[in-house]
């Protein structure tokens, strides 16, 4: 699966930003190579136990929250507060 996307650099005056691209707007040759390494991840990834285990425990709190949303609801709520305050005193 490749593609080429062509790559617009706003104020192509400077000299580090025309060097990433080569002059007919094509993705550079090392970006392509970390898409394809990423892409070949994903692909394995998908192929793998971890994926369909990942699949069934998606379709299963589907269910338990289209069987219990009220609980569903105050467990998300519970959970979006701690984040909150945990990432609040940071500040």
């Amino acid at each position: 699966m490749e593609q080429d996307v062509p790559v617009i650099i706003h104020g192509a005056d400077d000299a580090a930003a025309s060097s990433k691209a080569s002059a007919d707007g094509r993705i550079p040759e090392s970006i392509r190579e970390i898409s394809d390494s990423l892409s070949d991840a994903f692909s394995r990834f998908r192929e793998s136990e971890s994926y369909d285990r990942l699949l069934e425990g998606a379709a299963e709190t589907k269910d338990y929250i289209q069987k219990n949303p009220g609980p569903s609801l105050l467990y998300a709520l519970g959970a979006g507060v701690l984040l909150g305050l945990i990432l609040g005193r940071r500040r």
